[in-house]
């Protein structure tokens, strides 16, 4: 069963339709699971800080297996994502951390309830 580890909540200016995503896969090495782990809940107030993000989950798939599943209104929101400094902070860990390549999916979004019933900060 999947856990989440950090969840991002938007304001009221952030509520727009969400278009795209990315879906990540990290397998971490054995005995590193818990740095891994750190770095990604850790990585929620970087990215608490990017306008575009519009929401943003760190999971823990299994005992060394973790993900993170973002949305963003546009392409130019995930790439100022990928240009951001939770992103380039967590790829240059990577190498001591992981077993096996990341798994990074570019997801097109084709139905939400993302802005029916979504938390926000006042």
């Amino acid at each position: 069963m999947a856990t989440t580890l950090g969840r991002k909540r938007v304001t009221k200016e952030q509520k727009k339709r969400v278009n795209v995503g990315v879906s990540a896969r990290f397998e971490a090495k054995p005995g590193k699971e818990a740095e891994l782990e750190s770095l990604l809940r850790n990585g929620l107030e970087l990215v608490k800080k990017e306008p575009a993000t519009t929401e943003w989950f760190a999971i823990k798939i299994g005992p060394t297996t973790y993900g993170i599943f973002d949305v963003f209104p546009d392409q130019a929101g995930r790439q100022a994502h990928f240009d951001g400094e939770f992103t380039t902070l967590l790829f240059s860990k990577l190498p001591e951390l992981q077993a096996l390549e990341p798994k990074i999916e570019l997801i097109d979004v084709v139905a939400t309830t993302i802005n029916k019933n979504i938390p926000i900060w006042d």
